[in-house]
């Protein structure tokens, strides 16, 4: 097989998986409501994962504090990922599967949403977060391909990328976060303008 081919082959395995995305629909939009929500009560958005995943979080999480397409104001959401400090110490004191539970045990309150995110769906930091996140009365979305069972088993909402090859979830996470941004920024300010 020659580049070309490869590289069409490729922008057509990816462009099914994200066509097949649209079977999250229903969720996707469940997930704008609680978020929303969240939001107009005062909470927050609490964002995690680990790689490509952690560069997700912090990515969604700019997106609400600075804007997506609207001139606004910013909303609370945080990710979970970029303090590098608090992060080696919960790995270098306790453990690296603790780096998640240790930030939400502090900060979350009950009536934020968490949004994890997970290609595997079986990281144990991520499980770990929610479930204490949940003890504390979060409101729990995770975003994980089509083996994230346990992820699912955990979560109010679970978005499972349909497919199982890395790149081609990491993929349609991308798309579904910003789905999510464009619609959250659009309703709740459509919502609250008055």
């Amino acid at each position: 097989m020659t580049n070309t081919e490869n590289i069409d082959e490729l922008f057509e395995s990816s462009s099914i998986v994200i066509n097949n995305c649209k079977s999250l629909t229903n969720l996707i939009q469940l997930s704008v409501e609680k978020i929303i929500e969240s939001f107009e009560n005062g909470n927050k958005l609490l964002i995690f994962g680990n790689g490509g995943s952690a560069a997700d979080a912090q990515h969604m999480s700019a997106e609400f504090i600075g804007r997506y397409l609207l001139e606004r104001k910013s909303l609370p959401a945080i990710a979970l990922t970029t303090d590098s400090s608090i992060l080696t110490a919960i790995g270098n004191d306790y453990n690296f599967d603790q780096i998640f539970s240790r930030q939400c045990e502090s900060i979350v309150k009950k009536g934020d949403v968490i949004f994890a995110i997970s290609t595997s769906g079986q990281s144990k930091n991520v499980i770990g977060g929610i479930d204490i996140a949940k003890s504390k009365g979060a409101f729990i979305i995770s975003l994980t391909g089509e083996d994230g069972k346990l992820m699912k088993e955990k979560s109010d909402i679970c978005l499972e990328v349909p497919s199982n090859s890395t790149p081609r979830i990491q993929e349609g996470h991308r798309i579904v976060i910003h789905i999510i941004c464009q619609l959250v920024e659009q309703d709740f300010y459509q919502k609250n303008s008055s």
